[in-house]
């Protein structure tokens, strides 16, 4: 068994071809093929359901696959550690964060990229919840999530700034001559928002029902890109973070704070304690805390 033949796996599990994974990894179809039935002769398991095509993995196909991720994953970072200790800072940061936080990622991303020109990066959306199973696992480098449900003594911790809100819209569809929205006035609005269960869903939902107010929701998806499509095309306006950076990506958009709209759950950015813990993970994490000393407290 070697590196190559679960590099091979992981491209069969994300392209879901065996042509496409061959060509991800710059081999021919056939040595693929042999390659992974290789490493099935040597696991004395199947790990692929065969037809004229790929049909996808097996039970143990699969849980083969998570062990291949995580090896993988402890393969580059041993080479990442490596570089490290020649003075160099090289590899991918894994950042997972929850959808529609307060941080804009690219402040933290932007200044790292000047700083170590050789770094690539990661992104997921993915919940709080995973977000802390990927930092355990050591399957994450950096994570932001909501606080109210870690224990934050297995973690370093940088509380950011509680997550203000505003209405995105786009001016060519939407018109508003105030400089400041309240809920009231959100009422009859079209809106586009996350799915109902979400963190940043549960503090919209909360402000409409204190006032009394039913929103008037046309969109809701657990895609930021997919309400960013709507607003776009005009089918809504969207309530999203302040200095989220949203209201840059296009000369139309228009972000009009929303009075007394927060999300109530803390935020913050997370590193865990124990080892393995990457050196790349420790710099940027050093980085963030200079980066937001001046917005956030930092917690041991």
């Amino acid at each position: 068994m070697d590196i190559k033949q679960l590099k091979y796996l992981i491209a069969l599990d994300e392209t879901q071809h065996f042509g496409q994974a061959a060509a991800m990894c710059h081999i021919t179809q056939p040595t693929l093929s042999m390659r992974i039935r290789n490493l099935e002769d040597e696991l004395q398991l199947t790990l692929i359901n065969r037809g004229q095509r790929f049909e996808g993995f097996t039970e143990a196909g699969d849980r083969i696959l998570a062990w291949a991720r995580s090896v993988l994953a402890a393969h580059d970072g041993l080479q990442a550690e490596a570089a490290n200790c020649r003075g160099q800072l090289v590899g991918s940061l894994r950042f997972g964060m929850v959808p529609l936080a307060s941080l804009n990622p690219m402040a933290l991303l932007e200044p790292l990229s000047k700083r170590y020109p050789e770094l690539r990066y990661q992104l997921c959306s993915v919940t709080s919840e995973q977000v802390i199973d990927g930092l355990n696992r050591n399957q994450l480098d950096l994570g932001l999530c909501y606080l109210d449900q870690v224990d934050t003594t297995h973690f370093e911790v940088i509380e950011l700034a509680a997550t203000s809100m505003g209405l995105l819209h786009d001016t060519r569809h939407f018109g508003f001559a105030d400089t400041q929205m309240d809920w009231e006035s959100l009422g009859h609005i079209p809106l586009g928002l996350l799915t109902k269960g979400m963190h940043y869903r549960q503090s919209i939902d909360m402000s409409f029902s204190s006032k009394g107010i039913e929103p008037h929701i046309q969109v809701e998806s657990d895609s930021t890109f997919q309400l960013l499509q709507a607003v776009h095309a005009g089918l809504c306006c969207a309530i999203m973070p302040l200095n989220s950076g949203m209201e840059t990506m296009n000369e139309h958009l228009r972000m009009i704070p929303i009075a007394q709209a927060e999300v109530h759950s803390r935020i913050g950015l997370l590193m865990r304690k124990t080892e393995p813990r990457s050196a790349l993970a420790e710099r940027c994490f050093a980085k963030a805390q200079k980066i937001f000393a001046a917005d956030h407290n930092v917690s041991d």
